[in-house]
């Protein structure tokens, strides 16, 4: 009994190591997605059409002068309460970022952030129409303007300076 019982568990043990090895050695599948730009804004920002969708599903019910302006998208857009405000909308995350939201971040924190993010030097930081921006130079050790999550310290856009 013990045979059969040893024999057993060293061919489970031999089957799930072979079937390790062979997800390992298994082709990886990719999935590319295309998305079209529009004329100034940065490689890799997501359409009009997706930033329109991204607006909606944030809750607004109308969208007017949809442009990209200052390394973001920005509307001017009514919510549910009826009330028009203005946006700013994350080129590559379709974050939308309204303009009279408090930030949770103060200046100190978003120059710790984007320090801790690779950035020397940074500089005139001030928090203006629902994102900080700041002067810096990238980790590449180029000038910059960034603008920055209020909420988060992440960087929402980069323009050359």
């Amino acid at each position: 009994m013990h045979k059969h019982t040893l024999a057993a568990a060293l061919s489970v043990t031999l089957l799930l190591a072979g079937g390790a090895a062979f997800a390992q050695d298994a082709p990886m599948q990719t999935t590319t997605t295309t998305t079209t730009t529009r004329v100034g804004s940065p490689t890799g920002a997501l359409s009009e059409s997706a930033i329109k969708a991204d607006i909606a599903n944030a809750g607004y019910q109308e969208v007017k002068g949809l442009k990209f302006e200052d390394g973001v998208w920005q509307a001017k857009a009514r919510g549910g309460n009826d009330k028009w405000v203005h946006i700013k909308i994350g080129p590559t995350t379709g974050k939308v970022y309204e303009a009279d939201a408090p930030s949770r971040l103060n200046k100190d924190e978003i120059k710790a952030k984007l320090t801790a993010q690779g950035y020397q030097d940074v500089d005139d930081v001030d928090f203006d129409d629902g994102l900080w921006s700041a002067d810096a130079k990238n980790p590449q050790g180029k000038k910059v303007d960034v603008l920055v999550d209020p909420n988060d310290g992440s960087v929402v856009a980069v323009k050359q300076d």
